[in-house]
């Protein structure tokens, strides 16, 4: 089979998922393809560590029992019934198979769906008692599990599934490749997926700036599809030499953490794709660590936190400065977790560079506890279409105070205002700016600013070129409401105008 063949065949397999009464989405559809090539990874994974341990003449213990590989129930020719007749009688205490037959006769669904629904989705969530079993267990515990309406629109998946050959660098690779297109997809289709799906080019950006090299960790405390992560181990693989470098990458450099169940499952399906085999992600809420208690720390930091959400009032005690608004709480996380002499890049709304009170407060610590040398102003839309929030890029160290910020501004492409769904940002556009990086170079679109200017207007840290001599005025909260609340007064009173207006001329029309 070609490249080409396996990645028709793979986006035949989405055309099926798509199709199906149950996957009509890309949420749906990306979610089922992705436990599905899980398992399939997993089941080859595990008869190579089993080869391996044979060798040695050690014990392996396998992390799926026997009844839920991927042989047992997805392979062609697997003996679903009798593998349904015998976890009947194992599991819900029924030893006469007569009785089970009857059973099963009456359930008018798939074979296939029957095992996926009410055996395999159960079990996965339900495992415990090593670290790979508890991260499945704690993957799988929350998330809807989606199974196909049409058993025999799975079956056409699992034969596609199966044919890919996991040992075979090639077909990881188009596989791989394909995966990243669906994510990519999901992100500019779904305003939800774009909570976790950052554009590409931006990402790559990022790493090189920051530059991460081997024996240093990366984290990213809200990994979502784990594209920083991904592209970071792609950048640290150019100057892999030795096995040592290999098993160093493979298992002691990257660290992701998670809170939603779905986008934990991607980002380790993307990690594994593209070479990864056992990634430190892990799902949980990473703002419930009380960062007063943090014990690990980490050499590089890449990630682009959530903001526009809210935490309660006990997530916030794990905070010195306190606040509701997630992006608040991600940055002091991001501060707390950099080792010393560490290097960190992270995506931060608009809001957070001119907002004051709480926000000045951690801004203020970040100015002087650390080097907080560029400030990369992104234009409108490079988010979109789930959200047209201006965004920047910040870059800092842990080596001490910042003397002064390097300012750049990247324009929008010539004759826009901003990028869109269709004209999206591209790699050539950050060129300049990694131009002019290195030497901190002052042009029309770049300048330096001192710390104590900075600290003369309130830790305001919004990119003001002077280039274009324009100042920026942001009204207070209640100024904003003052005017909006004048605003809608004036449409009701525009309103009620128009339906006396539009009264008067039925009533014209009635007399004529």
């Amino acid at each position: 089979m070609t490249r080409q063949d396996l990645a028709n065949d793979i986006w035949r397999a989405c055309d099926i998922m798509r199709r199906d009464n149950n996957c009509g989405g890309i949420l749906e559809y990306i979610e089922h393809l992705s436990w599905l090539l899980f398992l399939r990874f997993l089941e080859v994974e595990e008869e190579t560590f089993e080869a391996e341990a044979a060798i040695a003449s050690r014990p392996y213990v396998r992390i799926l029992e026997d009844d839920y590989r991927w042989s047992r129930w997805a392979a062609r020719g697997a003996d679903v019934h009798g593998l349904l007749v015998s976890l009947w009688q194992k599991e819900r205490g029924e030893a006469d198979p007569q009785k089970v037959e009857a059973i099963l006769a009456r359930d008018r669904r798939h074979e296939l769906i029957i095992y996926a629904e009410d055996f395999l989705f159960p079990y996965l969530r339900s495992l415990k008692g090593s670290p790979e079993r508890e991260a499945i267990g704690s993957i799988f515990a929350d998330m809807r599990g989606v199974v196909m309406d049409s058993g025999y629109n799975l079956r056409d998946v699992l034969d596609i599934i199966d044919a890919i050959d996991f040992r075979n660098t090639d077909d990881i690779h188009t596989v791989s490749f394909v995966y990243e297109d669906l994510l990519k997809r999901m992100g500019s289709e779904n305003r939800v997926a774009g909570e976790f799906y950052t554009p590409r080019p931006v990402i790559r950006f990022m790493v090189q700036m920051v530059d991460p090299k081997i024996k240093q960790t990366v984290y990213d405390p809200a990994c979502g599809s784990a594209g920083f992560l991904v592209e970071s181990y792609l950048h640290m693989k150019e100057t892999q030499r030795t096995a040592r470098d290999h098993k160093t990458l493979q298992g002691r450099t990257f660290y992701g953490q998670e809170k939603k169940p779905l986008p934990a499952l991607l980002g380790l399906i993307n990690m594994v794709l593209h070479g990864v085999l056992t990634p430190n992600i892990s799902r949980r809420n990473t703002l419930e660590e009380n960062i007063r208690d943090v014990s690990e720390r980490f050499d590089v930091i890449l990630t682009n936190p959530p903001f526009g959400g809210r935490e309660n009032r006990q997530i916030q005690r794990n905070f010195p400065v306190q606040g509701q608004a997630t992006e608040l709480l991600f940055l002091q996380h991001i501060m707390k977790k950099l080792k010393q002499g560490g290097r960190c890049g992270v995506v931060v709304p608009e809001g957070i560079m001119f907002r004051g009170e709480a926000f000045a407060a951690v801004k203020k610590e970040l100015l002087e506890n650390f080097d907080l040398h560029t400030i990369v102003s992104l234009p409108p839309g490079v988010f979109a279409p789930y959200s047209s929030i201006s965004t920047n890029l910040l870059f800092f160290d842990r080596r001490g105070p910042t003397k002064q910020v390097w300012f750049y501004e990247l324009l929008p492409p010539e004759g826009t205002r901003g990028y869109t769904k269709t004209r999206t940002i591209q790699d050539s556009h950050f060129d300049d700016c990694r131009c002019k990086w290195q030497a901190r170079e002052i042009s029309e679109v770049s300048w330096i600013e001192p710390v104590e200017q900075l600290a003369r207007r309130g830790y305001d840290l919004t990119a003001r070129n002077p280039a274009r001599n324009h100042t920026v005025n942001h009204r207070s909260p209640t100024e904003l409401a003052d005017s909006i609340l004048a605003k809608e007064k004036e449409i009701a009173r525009l309103m009620t105008r128009l339906r006396v207006l539009v009264r008067e001329m039925d009533e014209n029309s009635d007399a004529r």
